[in-house]
């Protein structure tokens, strides 16, 4: 391996209910990464994406960078974090400010964010993202780039993010505990969007459904930003606990049988051996009865997410149609039962890249991890991206930084 320069090493870590995830990287270019190394672990202390046991989720985190660090060859300090869980909120937001010497400048951008984030935060909230959807200049057109342009008065519509400050305090204590400075914390859906959608989705519109261990998660794009985002608190652990309850197996079977035979098809009809909780004897089961189970469960995912698109009027802007990603994006057919659910065309969400991976890493499970690290790419090519000094919940306050980059 050649020499590793350290200015142009990255890890993120995805911090999910069922796995931890960290990926470490290197900047081979402009746009590009190569992967050094990647470390996994079960998550034992996390439910619904949010931390009910710290020394659980601390020796987690730290079995996956150690597995990390002993394939990569390289010590691993500090890290770009994923964040989701119920406590997730949004909203959108309006800011205006005047443009202060005639031309649009980056203190501009800066200006005109914070006062879009300057609205009442419920008790125990914190905004973790402030995401320009588009900027207009003494109301004429909307733009997605003003900078360098003349005016008096710059406005902003923005897609405010929020988060609980426990449950952001809790990662990253975790995070510290295990050994790893954070350099930023991101919404795991807007990560997972970087790594499995196109520029022309997200040009056009699209959605995504990210469908983890503990929530599911929908973000919707168009013109190449963000429009909506909500987390639904149904994922694949209610999958595999659907599975345990109906076959009358442990909880570790059912897993397995979920990760080797899943599906919603309710036609596919074959025998399979299941492990009986009382005792551990075997038994026979069909697949078609393993298909009922995920069915149902799978229907009442994709009608909360439905529920939320048509009372949010959303549906306009997937104009590309519906992207599933994650873990529960693997369930064979799960793609078919939603395009009858939704009513538009849906596909499967692998790593959307332009470089070569390991064949390893081109599943949809690591999507978030991958995600992580082309957030952390484009945070480094502008100074936008560096924090200010102080606590972290502070520099909390100016994440909006590490964005603007996503759209200049």
């Amino acid at each position: 391996m050649a020499k590793v320069l350290k200015e142009r090493l990255m890890t993120s870590i995805d911090i999910g209910t069922t796995k931890i995830c960290v990926l470490v990287a290197q900047q081979t270019g402009a746009d590009n990464v190569e992967i050094l190394g990647m470390g996994k672990a079960p998550s034992e202390g996390l439910q619904k994406g949010v931390v009910v046991n710290v020394a659980k989720t601390i020796q987690s985190i730290q079995q996956a960078i150690k597995e990390a660090e002993l394939v990569s060859g390289i010590s691993i300090e500090s890290a770009y974090v994923g964040i989701s869980g119920a406590h997730i909120r949004s909203l959108n937001s309006h800011g205006v400010v005047p443009i202060k010497k005639g031309m649009v400048r980056a203190s501009d951008v800066i200006s005109v964010l914070a006062a879009a984030q300057a609205i009442p935060v419920p008790e125990g909230y914190q905004v973790l993202h402030v995401l320009p959807q588009y900027f207009v200049i003494d109301g004429q057109e909307r733009l997605q780039d003003p900078i360098g342009m003349h005016g008096i008065r710059l406005e902003v519509q923005a897609h405010i993010i929020l988060g609980a400050i426990t449950s952001v305090q809790n990662l990253v204590s975790c995070c510290e505990a295990a050994g790893i400075h954070v350099d930023d914390i991101i919404l795991e859906p807007l990560a997972s969007a970087q790594a499995v959608l196109s520029e022309d989705e997200r040009q056009l519109g699209v959605g995504l459904l990210d469908i983890g261990g503990g929530t599911a998660d929908l973000a919707i794009y168009q013109n190449g930003t963000i429009v909506h985002t909500y987390v639904v608190p149904v994922a694949g652990n209610h999958f595999t606990n659907d599975i345990a309850i109906g076959l009358r197996t442990s909880l570790k079977d059912a897993e397995r049988v979920k990760i080797e035979h899943g599906s919603v098809d309710l036609y596919e009809n074959k025998d399979i051996q299941v492990e009986c909780a009382q005792g551990g004897n075997m038994r026979t089961i069909s697949t078609q009865t393993l298909g009922m189970i995920l069915h149902a469960r799978a229907q009442e995912l994709l009608h909360l997410v439905r529920k939320e698109i048509d009372n949010k009027h959303l549906k306009i802007y997937c104009t590309s149609g519906l992207v599933i990603t994650g873990g529960g994006s693997l369930l064979n057919g799960i793609d078919v039962v939603a395009k009858g659910i939704f009513d538009m065309p849906v596909r499967i969400g692998n790593l959307h890249v332009s470089y070569a991976l390991p064949g390893t890493l081109e599943t949809p499970i690591y999507a978030t991890g991958y995600g992580l690290l082309l957030h952390a790419l484009k945070t480094r090519q502008t100074p936008f991206g560096r924090h200010v000094d102080g606590p972290f919940v502070k520099r909390v306050v100016s994440r909006m930084k590490s964005w603007v980059n996503d759209f200049f």
